[in-house]
């Protein structure tokens, strides 16, 4: 899962990377309202973070301007602005939650996780293909009943591609999921992660469409 932080606070950005990273998200991280509109209409995020009070562009106005454009991308808003007032403007803006500064860690990933429920529109987090069982919020993996290890790349990777089965995933697309920006990815890494899931699983999980991507079938 992708996810655009947007936060002007230094520290408090670096804490949430820390606290996000280990639980398999890929957080990109900008500092104002313009990068963060820039972002957003030109890439691909599953959640956006945003805060209110951000230097060039304010976060109602970034989410305004979102919405206008019919960016669907669930936002989270994280602001020290807690008046009754100040979160009815924020949801009518169109944010999708709202969570008030100082907040708890724990509450922060449980928003998280509703969010991206709600966005898929699945009602139970647990994702089933042929045998595999994937559970989202505990991160384990099962496949015929038993349990499989797997690297956080290539969770987010089984991820993004058995929860739209019979869609192809172009290869932007999936490396956008498994990298932020600031990491440095070997040209064939995108592949290696395919050759270790068809191993781990089954040859034919995972099927390469040529010049495109890359898709799992629809189960029969």
């Amino acid at each position: 899962m992708r996810i655009l932080l947007v936060e002007d606070d230094v520290a408090l950005a670096d804490g949430i990377q820390m606290a996000l990273k280990p639980e398999g998200y890929t957080v990109d991280w900008v500092q104002d309202g313009r990068s963060a509109l820039h972002a957003l209409t030109g890439e691909s995020f599953d959640l956006a973070i945003l805060d209110l009070g951000l230097p060039r562009m304010d976060g109602l106005e970034v989410l305004r301007n979102l919405r206008a454009a019919a960016n669907p991308v669930p936002v989270l808003v994280l602001t020290a602005r807690d008046s009754t007032n100040d979160r009815i403007t924020g949801l009518d803006t169109g944010a999708d939650d709202y969570l008030v500064k100082p907040f708890d860690v724990a509450e922060l990933k449980a928003r998280l996780r509703a969010l991206l429920r709600r966005s898929f529109n699945r009602p139970q987090p647990a994702l089933e293909y042929r045998g595999i069982r994937l559970d989202p919020a505990s991160h384990e993996i099962t496949f015929a009943g038993n349990p499989v290890n797997l690297p956080r790349k290539e969770f987010l990777l089984l991820h993004e591609l058995i929860a739209q089965p019979g869609r192809v995933m172009t290869r932007d697309k999936l490396q956008q999921a498994l990298y932020g920006w600031n990491e440095d990815v070997d040209s064939n890494a995108l592949e290696v992660h395919i050759h270790h899931l068809r191993k781990k699983f089954f040859p034919e999980l995972i099927r390469t469409v040529r010049g495109v991507g890359y898709l799992v079938d629809k189960a029969r």
